[in-house]
Order: C-alpha cells, then structure tokens, then sequence
C-alpha cells in the first residue's frame, strides 16, 4: 500500500506533508504534489498533516483515480523535501470541487 495525493491538493499546495515525511517520497509540481509509490513506505504520517485533507491510503476510493497521476508525475517532477510557502491564495482554493483541469503538467520552479 501506498499513499495518494488527491485533487483537493490543487491550487493549495500545502506542503505541511513534505516536512514529516520520512524518506522524501514527496514531489513538486506547479500547482501539485504527488507522492512516488516506489518510495513510500506506507507510514501514514503524511495524512494528518494535510490542511487540505488530499492525502489517503491507495486503498481508499477516493484515492483510486489519483493513484496513476501520482506515479507519472513522480517519476519527471523534482523531489521536494522541506516545506515551503503555499500560495497566498491556497485557502481560498482548499475544498473547492472540480479542479483536476487546473492540473498543471509543470513541474515546480526554483
């Protein structure tokens, strides 16, 4: 089993995750994170720091759609492993519905 960054992580970005990961699984796009299945290791610690609740095992339904995004693009995204500042407009766009065409293919900057 492995961890799932979701759709509600879009426009967000928090990375409040990042921080407590223990082996850097995390990785950075423009607008999005996503979390390499090869390197999880299922330790869960992730999931409760989530402010925008994005994060659930691969075994939750919610997760099943995301699980094949975050394997993509963790394999070209660059490896994030310190928090960082989440846009100045991530609370506005915390729990709004229908973002996954705001998906930016693009990895971070910087």
């Amino acid at each position: 089993m492995t961890y799932v960054v979701t759709e509600n992580c879009i426009r967000c970005k928090f990375t409040d995750c990042v921080e407590v990961c223990p082996v850097d699984c995390f990785y950075a796009g423009e607008n999005f994170l996503v979390i390499n299945p090869d390197e999880c290791i299922d330790c869960g610690v992730c999931e409760p720091e989530c402010p925008a609740e994005a994060i659930f095992p691969d075994s939750d339904d919610r997760a099943t759609p995301w699980a094949e995004l975050n394997a993509k693009y963790a394999a070209i995204w660059p490896n994030i492993t310190r928090k960082i500042d989440a846009p100045a407009d991530a609370e506005e766009w915390k729990d709004k519905p229908g973002k996954k065409d705001m998906l930016s293919p693009e990895p971070q900057k910087g």
